[in-house]
């Protein structure tokens, strides 16, 4: 994909301050450019490289002074961060375009609607009742089983399974290795000290603009639904379990884990390695550190919580602060006392 300068701008509603006519056709970290590289810079550390970049256009903010740089066009837009991100979109769809049709082998049960505009990779299983909208992409050595609806416009990469009854939203993005429909952890406590399986029956719905990252469990409902709203983004290893239900445009980071029948609100976002026990609710816009541990309940919206047990984000950094005086409080202490036997 070749772009100027110009059409750039359109595109990003930018400034330019440089040559309109630069032509780039790829897109790289700002430290590794050449003359026919976009770039951005949206973090202060990066900065530098502006001066001596061999990059043909750069992003930068507006309020970013551009250095005088005969070689390099620079394109000034309000949020760098969100136009490179417009742009790798563009670049992404670009790259995608061309997976059509059905590679054998495949199968697909008799009773299976698959619309013909689908791609089907090699290897893909479709089971009974299951329903495939128009334009979505399922790569190789996928498994879909029976009853499973994906909407249109979703894609969902090599060695997913899907297991029977799981529904997928429009334009949804699923890595690959998530499963999605497994049991639930459910197991009751017998008197000979043994665990008799609780039979998981519910089903996994997943929203519309959802992106599940690589190797992410979700697990469906002991009854009902295990629910992903819309805009809901998984990292990487992420364990979601029965009954869960996640608001819309949340985030969680990699390596969280979300314990039976909780509830995260809408736009709540989480750090990686944070774990949260079960049946308790998590209120709207609430931030949640990296590594906390979260065993209650959050009832005020936009809360910052860290820690484990977590708690408000300020209290906690308070604790550590006063953590790190212990070691000399304890000399004071022992000498004070020293003093007083000595009296």
């Amino acid at each position: 994909m070749q772009i100027t300068a110009a059409e750039l701008a359109h595109l990003l509603n930018a400034e330019i301050e440089g040559n309109p006519k630069a032509l780039v056709n790829k897109l790289v970290k700002i430290e590794e450019a050449d003359n026919e590289s976009l770039c951005f810079i949206a973090n202060p550390k990066y900065e530098h490289f502006a001066e001596h970049t061999n990059a043909g256009i750069v992003i930068i903010a507006k309020k970013f002074s551009a250095p005088k740089n005969k070689n390099t066009t620079y394109l000034k837009v309000d949020d760098p961060y969100s136009s490179f991100a417009i742009l790798l979109d563009k670049f992404s769809s670009l790259q995608n375009q061309g997976k059509t049709g059905w590679e054998k082998p495949y199968f697909i049960h008799e009773t299976a609607k698959v619309d013909k505009n689908t791609y089907l990779g090699a290897f893909v299983y479709v089971g009974k009742n299951a329903n495939i909208a128009a334009n979505v992409q399922i790569y190789p050595n996928t498994y879909i089983g029976d009853d499973c609806s994906i909407a249109e416009g979703s894609i969902i990469y090599s060695g997913v399974h899907l297991y029977n009854n799981t529904q997928v939203g429009k334009n949804t993005i699923i890595h690959s290795g998530v499963i999605i429909g497994s049991d639930g952890f459910g197991f009751a406590p017998q008197k000979d000290g043994s665990f008799k399986k609780v039979p998981q029956t519910g089903k996994v719905v997943i929203g519309n603009n959802v992106e599940i990252g690589a190797n992410t469990v979700i697990d469906r409902a002991t009854l009902g639904n295990t629910t992903i709203h819309n805009g809901v983004k998984l990292d990487n290893l992420v364990q979601i379990a029965h009954n869960v239900e996640i608001g819309e445009n949340t985030v969680v980071a990699a390596q969280a884990g979300i314990s039976g029948s909780t509830k995260l609100g809408k736009n709540v976002m989480v750090g990686g390695q944070v774990g949260f026990v079960g049946h308790i609710t998590i209120a709207d816009g609430t931030k949640i550190n990296a590594q906390s541990g979260v065993s209650k309940s959050v009832d005020k919206k936009g809360s910052s919580l860290s820690g484990s047990p977590a708690e408000n984000f300020r209290q906690h950094y308070k604790n550590i602060a006063l953590t790190r005086q212990l070691s000399s409080m304890l000399e004071r202490i022992e000498k004070l006392e020293q003093e007083l036997r000595n009296k």
